[in-house]
């Protein structure tokens, strides 16, 4: 047993005999020269350069692969990140349904880690967040098209449907914008009462809602419209009003209330 090093022998001791029965030094290892840092090759970083110059001229005149292109330099610094581009807009079919896609999705994608995931997602998000300003700035119903707009950022990419209510005041005005209800690729169960419930929670004086169509085709269905009626059926009982539901997909936007089904 080791005795306490102020006091005791038996640790030194110990020393001195492996000192001297082992070996005076051992052999030193041959030094392994460390691995030079890895250099982005010289026509990539001419390619990124010019990428980078076209952008700063007008970011609009890029093609949708060549301005993801460019947000994935900023998450994946080194190599040529145009085919994982393309390969992105293959896979989710466009720039909405990249952004759209669940971190999970992006990463399976080759290529993709969670870093540069994130990174998309955080890009969605801002755009989500900047269209719901837009929107809650002014009037709904005044600012269609602003709200037409955040609709589409919002869902449209979106590999499963989404139900969301839009929540306003006596003035029309945005309260506020909620997911109600997530669910499969072709469905999201939407309860009519629910709806009014948080509905006066918020002392919302009128409703939109909103859900979107990973298909693609904004077409409102069957089980849509009578969904719709049943909550503004469930909405004249409490004095809410239903100024619309609107379905998004990638092909645009369709009304209810402009089409005539409730």
């Amino acid at each position: 047993m080791l005795r306490d090093a102020g006091t005791g022998t038996l640790f030194g001791e110990a020393l001195d005999l492996a000192g001297a029965s082992g070996p005076a030094s051992a052999p030193a290892l041959p030094l392994v020269p460390a691995r030079p840092a890895a250099r982005i090759p010289a026509h990539q970083l001419g390619h990124r350069q010019r990428l980078r110059e076209r952008a700063a001229v007008s970011l609009t005149a890029l093609p949708d692969y060549e301005l993801l292109e460019l947000l994935l330099t900023r998450s994946l610094p080194r190599g040529d990140v145009k085919p994982l581009a393309k390969a992105l807009l293959a896979r989710f079919r466009d720039l909405n349904g990249v952004m759209g896609a669940t971190l999970e999705e992006l990463t399976a994608v080759k290529g993709v880690g969670p870093g540069a995931a994130l990174d998309l997602k955080l890009v969605q998000e801002t755009a989500i967040r900047l269209g719901r300003g837009q929107a809650a700035r002014r009037t709904v119903i005044s600012s269609w098209s602003a709200l037409l707009a955040y609709a589409r950022a919002a869902m449209a990419g979106a590999s499963r449907e989404q139900f969301r209510v839009l929540f306003l005041d006596k003035k029309n005005q945005l309260i506020a914008d909620e997911v109600m209800n997530e669910g499969t690729v072709d469905h999201a169960p939407v309860y009519p009462r629910e709806v009014m419930r948080r509905a006066l929670e918020l002392s919302a004086s009128a409703v939109i809602l909103a859900h979107n169509h990973p298909s693609g085709d904004p077409t409102p269905s069957s089980a849509d419209v009578a969904m719709t009626r049943q909550v503004a059926e469930a909405g004249k009982t409490l004095g809410i009003a239903i100024h619309d539901h609107i379905v998004v997909g990638r092909e645009g936007v369709a009304s209810l209330k402009a089409l005539g089904l409730f």
